[in-house]
C-alpha cells in the first residue's frame, strides 16, 4: 500500500511540474516551470484543494533520495576540469556567498513567518 501511495503521489507532483513547464513554454514566462509548479503546489494546499496527506508521503520519498539527482550534474562537471582548475576558487566563494545567502535569506523568512503565525 505504501508503494502505491508513493507512486501515486509522485505521479501527481510530477502532473504539476510537466503542467506548469508547458505552461511556462506556451506563455513565454521567463522562469523555470518548476517555481510555477511550486507556486501552484502551495495555492492548492493553502485554498485547502487538496490536502497535505495527498503529496507529503511522495515528496517526503523525494526529499529523502534526493542525493540521487545531483548524481548526473556531479559527473558532468568532470568533462570542465580545465575550467574548474582555473576558476575554482570564483566558483567557491560564488557558491559559499550564495549558500550563505539562502540560508539567511531562509532563516529571516522563517522568523517572520513564526511572528506572523502566533499573531493569529
Amino acid at each position: 500500500m505504501y508503494i502505491l501511495k508513493c507512486i501515486a503521489q509522485i505521479g501527481g507532483l510530477l502532473g504539476i511540474a510537466l503542467l506548469s513547464n508547458k505552461i511556462t513554454q506556451v506563455f513565454d514566462l521567463h522562469f523555470p516551470g518548476s517555481i510555477l509548479g511550486i507556486l501552484f503546489i502551495f495555492l492548492l494546499l493553502e485554498a485547502k484543494i487538496i490536502s497535505l496527506e495527498w503529496v507529503e508521503t511522495g515528496a517526503n520519498l523525494l526529499i529523502a533520495e534526493l542525493i540521487l539527482f545531483f548524481i548526473p550534474s556531479a559527473v558532468g562537471v568532470v568533462q570542465y576540469k580545465q575550467l574548474i582548475i582555473t576558476n575554482g576558487a570564483s566558483f567557491g566563494f560564488v557558491i559559499f556567498l550564495s549558500t550563505v545567502t539562502v540560508m539567511i535569506s531562509t532563516g529571516l523568512l522563517a522568523e517572520f513567518l513564526n511572528k506572523i503565525g502566533k499573531g493569529r
